[in-house]
């Protein structure tokens, strides 16, 4: 297996043969040239993981070399060989770009083998940080917030223009509306997207536990504190920390969150360590802080500190120009697993226009999930679209009574339960993963209860 590819370039042409020798005993794919000319006609025709130059060569100067490459290449691995080292040269060197400087020399070449390996893993983390940079950018990108109605190009207008900023930002809107994507856009269009994005939900964690989540805590300060703990505030300095639902938190700490707003500054449960922090903020809720602020269960102050910039995201019912856009969005999403399924026809469509979408972006997308499950292959139509949705009639629901004698309601429940997670297993073709987002369970829940209620796959 080849290791990596290396071009070599040296007018010495009895090192440069004993250098590939070398090289291609390591098992490296090697191409070797004797100028700086020659090297940058070759990586022309083709990239090379590293570039080991010599300093001294004819016209051209292993330097130059190393500038050229790296103009052309910022990721390139460049490493200098030189049997007229000196402290100037080597500086010049790693500040034109060098990965190292190492001396010229036979007996020395088995040390370049543990450099070289650095060298490309360095080339390999570049590799995989712009990877996952790219993924990112289509994850959190402005083109990952799908729809052009002009509700929605507003709201994005003020993301763009507060990203760049160190603004604290308020996005408001109903659930499902996509505050999180929000949120994350900011960050990821911010200087701050190389630092951390950290997100809390403050509705979805008990309020004894909420503090320490955010400030951390030091050991013994309750029980079961048994080391010291990081908090979120901590884990995203530098960053962004996202504060979900945060009118569900308590008035005790939205008191400490005021001053950390106002100071930057907050103490771990249990210490009497101040300590500083550079987080942005950005908050998110769906209720309405205001009757919150006039009944008294939410801080008028902290109210104006958290929506230095509100950004309110409108409802799926108010841009319902986008539906169709998101549907096309969510079906790609889906093709890779299921390639059979061709799209959306234009009457069924027409019916995802007219409904009011209580549930906003989120419910559109698990219907369009639900759907592609179930239908597999060719068009979804309007005739395969939840009852509700088009406007017919609510499938009855068998009415229960008690018999005189009374019943066992855990076995009958169960046998209820049993029924459901067989038709959800038929329909997906015992697809658990699929089968679990119809029922609503967690994958290692319902394979738990396939396992305790014995259900067997068909023969």
């Amino acid at each position: 297996m080849v290791r990596g590819s290396i071009l070599v370039a040296d007018d010495d042409a009895l090192f440069r043969a004993a250098l590939r020798r070398y090289l291609e005993s390591e098992g490296y794919d090697v191409h070797d040239v004797g100028g700086p000319d020659e090297a940058i006609e070759t990586l022309s025709r083709r990239p090379y993981d590293v570039v080991l130059t010599d300093l001294k060569m004819p016209g051209r100067s292993g330097i130059d070399l190393v500038r050229s490459v790296c103009h052309s290449d910022p990721d390139a691995v460049c490493i200098v060989i030189t049997g007229f080292g000196s402290p100037e040269s080597s500086i010049e060197a790693l500040g034109a770009g060098a990965f190292w400087f190492i001396e010229k020399s036979y007996e020395r070449m088995d040390s370049l083998g543990p450099l070289i390996e650095k060298a490309l893993e360095m080339r390999r983390l570049r590799t995989s940080n712009q990877r996952l940079q790219r993924q990112l950018e289509a994850r959190y990108g402005f083109g990952n917030i799908v729809g052009h109605s002009q509700k929605l190009l507003d709201t994005l207008d003020t993301v763009r223009r507060v990203a760049d900023s160190q603004a604290t930002v308020l996005v408001l809107g109903e659930s499902g509306v996509g505050k999180d994507l929000i949120a994350r856009a900011i960050h990821f269009n911010s200087p701050r997207t190389d630092e951390p994005f950290v997100a809390v939900n403050c509705g979805a964690i008990p309020e004894q536990l909420l503090e320490s989540e955010l400030f951390g805590h030091v050991r013994g300060a309750f029980t079961g504190a048994h080391r010291d703990r990081a908090g979120r505030f901590a884990a995203a300095d530098g960053g962004t920390l996202f504060l979900d639902e945060i009118g569900d938190m308590s008035p005790n700490l939205q008191t400490k969150l005021l001053r950390v707003l106002q100071e930057r500054t907050f103490e771990a449960v249990g210490s009497d360590r101040t300590t500083t922090v550079n987080v942005r903020i950005i908050a998110a809720t769906n209720q309405d802080l205001a009757a919150k602020i006039e009944q008294r269960e939410f801080r008028e102050d902290l109210y104006f500190r958290l929506a230095v910039v509100p950004i309110e995201v409108p409802p799926l019912r108010e841009r319902t120009e986008d539906i169709p856009l998101l549907v096309e969005h969510f079906l790609a999403q889906l093709r890779d697993e299921y390639a059979e399924i061709k799209g959306m026809t234009e009457t069924a469509v027409k019916r995802l226009v007219q409904y009011p979408w209580p549930g906003n972006v989120r419910e559109l997308q698990g219907m369009i999930e639900r759907m592609t499950i179930l239908k597999r292959s060719g068009w979804i139509d309007e005739s395969d679209l939840p009852l509700d949705l088009i406007g017919g009639p609510a499938p009855a629901t068998p009415m229960a009574s008690l018999p005189p004698d009374g019943l066992d309601l855990q076995a009958v429940v169960g046998g209820y339960e049993r029924e459901l997670i067989v038709q959800a297993l038929d329909a997906t073709h015992w697809n658990k993963n699929q089968a679990a987002r119809l029922l609503g369970l967690k994958r290692t829940t319902l394979v738990e209860k396939i396992r305790s209620k014995g259900i067997q796959p068909p023969e």
